[in-house]
């Protein structure tokens, strides 16, 4: 059966949800599940924007059928490779086997080394600034590359005002029925699985997401339609705004993300009093996190978020703790930086977590580590609350400025 939205005049969602999927990329929770989505423009020609994973592909198939109402697919544009949006690429040539796609030349290498299109189907390569006419609506394709793949391509209907924007500007989470972003309250129940997309999927690639927020300025942008989460028709100037900050790395907020590794509890007490300190400072927008239970999504969306980062760890094998570790790893491949730092370390003997640290953080873009700094042995004793106090007092005083 058929489940399908009107998104504008002519132009159709016709994706599908995914509740049973777990981890998004096989790494990232995703307990409200994630939308494959897909947009069909019914004009003199029919084309269909993106297709989805195998898990949505019935849906889709049923979805396109019942809006095409017996008439051909004509057209399949591809802005995107990624097996999430175009798994059910050959399902769609065996059921309109005489659909032409369009997709950039990087994605169609990509098509033949997944095995998505049949032998039937012909793929067209379109280039940056060209346009096709499909009736009254007038298509121009936009290059995106590293947005987040390679191949991204985006497209821009001139006709109606509508981006199609391929991965940018999605989010996690399955739509349940709503579509646009105003039929939710966003900043409450979406916010943070958007930042969490961004800050896990794209957030290496900051200067190519500025070199398309550059292109899309330029643009009447009317709706913004990604492939994963809602579509954006009122309002887009705020989601804009969180994607230029996002995209240069700049706080969302002044405060301080907490992230601490402990085995026996030790390390955890002093990352909680520190917390406590800061709110007794008037520092009260901080998040505290378990490194070791925390997903590592949430550990980088919160470090995206906040203008300071504590790292609290133990010394484990004349190491790093490991979670911690993999943790500062992470930050280092998404190319995350421009905050300012503090460490704290913990251990019985040879105590090398907090140099070591403070080695990794000196890694990453334009870090600022502070000089103040607190080592445990073993526990906090009452005679170091000043040293507490004192890394308190430094990080209160740079949150405020």
């Amino acid at each position: 059966m058929y489940c399908t939205r009107k998104v504008c005049e002519d132009l159709y969602w016709v994706g599908g949800d995914d509740r049973r999927l777990t981890l998004f990329e096989n790494i990232h929770p995703i307990p409200r599940g994630v939308s494959y989505n897909a947009y069909l423009l019914l004009d003199e020609k029919a084309v269909l924007f993106d297709s989805a994973d195998w898990e949505a592909g019935r849906q889709l198939i049923e979805n396109v059928t019942h809006l095409l109402n017996g008439r051909p697919l004509d057209y399949l544009v591809i802005t995107h490779m990624e097996p999430d949006h175009a798994a059910a690429v050959g399902l769609i040539t065996k059921y309109w086997p005489d659909v032409k796609i369009l997709c950039s030349l990087a994605a169609s290498r990509f098509l033949d080394q997944f095995g998505f299109c049949c032998a039937a189907a012909s793929a067209e390569v379109v280039k940056e600034g060209e346009h096709r006419s499909f009736g009254r609506h007038d298509v121009e394709f936009i290059a995106a590359p590293m947005v987040h793949w390679p191949e991204v391509m985006m497209a821009f209907d001139h006709t109606s005002g509508v981006l199609f924007s391929s991965d940018a500007f999605g989010t996690f989470g399955a739509l349940n029925g709503k579509l646009f972003a105003d039929e939710v309250d966003f900043d409450r129940d979406w916010l943070d699985d958007a930042r969490r997309y961004y800050t896990n999927i794209v957030g290496k690639f900051g200067p190519q997401v500025q070199d398309v927020l550059k292109k899309t300025a330029a643009l009447p942008l009317r709706c913004i339609c990604p492939l994963h989460g809602l579509c954006w028709r009122k309002d887009l100037e705020s989601y804009l705004d969180k994607y230029q900050h996002w995209s240069t790395y700049t706080p969302e907020c002044a405060g301080v993300n907490i992230v601490y590794g402990s085995m026996y509890g030790n390390t955890e007490n002093a990352a909680q009093i520190l917390a406590c300190k800061l709110a007794e400072r008037g520092i009260t927008d901080t998040a505290l996190h378990d490194v070791s239970s925390t997903p590592v999504s949430e550990l980088v969306a919160d470090t995206f978020r906040y203008s300071h980062l504590v790292l609290a760890s133990v010394t484990y094998n004349l190491n790093v703790f490991p979670p911690m570790h993999n943790f500062l790893s992470d930050l280092k491949m998404l190319n995350m930086g421009h905050r300012t730092a503090a460490v704290l370390e913990c251990g019985t003997w040879a105590i090398k977590s907090g140099g070591l640290m403070r080695e990794m953080l000196a890694s990453l873009p334009e870090m600022t580590v502070l000089e103040q700094g607190v080592t445990l042995r073993s526990s906090l004793k009452d005679a170091q609350e000043t040293q507490l106090d004192a890394l308190a007092d430094a990080l209160a005083a740079s949150v405020k400025g």
